[in-house]
């Protein structure tokens, strides 16, 4: 632990294990208020304004209003998503920090062609350029020590053992809602009269670039309809 230079009081545990074990049993809001309180210096949470982004939002305003928010605009977001994401900006008075790529979307296709056609290697290389890379960027660019996250095991095969915290390149990772089931998503989001992802209602249950997001049909698991079923990660938590 010393690696991330947490500032823990000598009667708590030192290692990431226990640490995990501790606040395993811990609420949502505890984690967050903890990791404020015991992470590096310099806080941000990352949303990708999706289906549930209100609650991690509202969550982590109500203790640090100022929080930064990191936005991977890949240039490909449902247009409802960027009006989602005004209406969350508005409503919580949010520090929205947009981070978008180096190479504009023409640029990239003139490059490449649309890379997302082009299997697993093509989707991989994609979500290199737009979303991995800008992400690395906005943490290094904005000094961030502590960065929270919306993970949730649920949400894929791949996420099943995520644990409360993560040490990434130096920084303590943070996933107050990981052991969150979709029942506790909602039921926080009617507490707090929380708006969801307009998509939602037509049929979207994980919303991201436009043209890699597929509505649920019967018979499909909530990461088929992600990258034609192909991989469900984007690489920004598995990469950085």
């Amino acid at each position: 632990m010393s690696a991330l230079n947490f500032n823990i009081a000598a009667n708590e545990p030192e290692s990431l294990e226990e640490l995990n074990a501790m606040l395993e049993t811990s609420t949502a809001q505890q984690r967050v208020e903890w990791a404020l309180a015991n992470g590096p210096a310099n806080a941000a949470l990352s949303s990708s304004f999706g289906a549930q982004a209100a609650v991690m939002l509202h969550m982590l305003t109500q203790q640090q209003a100022d929080i930064p928010v990191i936005l991977i605009d890949t240039g490909y977001l449902f247009p409802e998503t960027y009006r989602f994401a005004d209406e969350l900006q508005e409503r919580l008075k949010l520090n929205l920090q947009v981070f978008r790529p180096l190479v504009s979307r023409a640029w990239m296709e003139a490059r490449h062609g649309r890379l997302w056609e082009q299997g697993v290697v093509g989707i991989d290389q994609y979500n290199g350029l737009r979303k991995v890379e800008p992400m690395k960027r906005a943490l290094k660019e904005l000094g961030i020590g502590t960065w929270f996250t919306g993970l949730r095991r649920s949400q894929a095969n791949s996420r099943r053992h995520t644990p409360v915290l993560q040490q990434r390149d130096g920084r303590l990772k943070v996933n107050p809602i990981v052991d969150w089931t979709d029942r506790d998503i909602w039921v926080y989001l009617k507490q707090h009269d929380l708006p969801y992802h307009p998509l939602w209602d037509e049929g979207y249950v994980s919303i991201g670039d436009f043209h890699t997001t597929s509505r649920w049909e019967p018979g499909m698991s909530a990461e088929d309809t992600r990258n034609f079923g192909l991989k469900r990660e984007c690489g920004i938590h598995v990469e950085v």
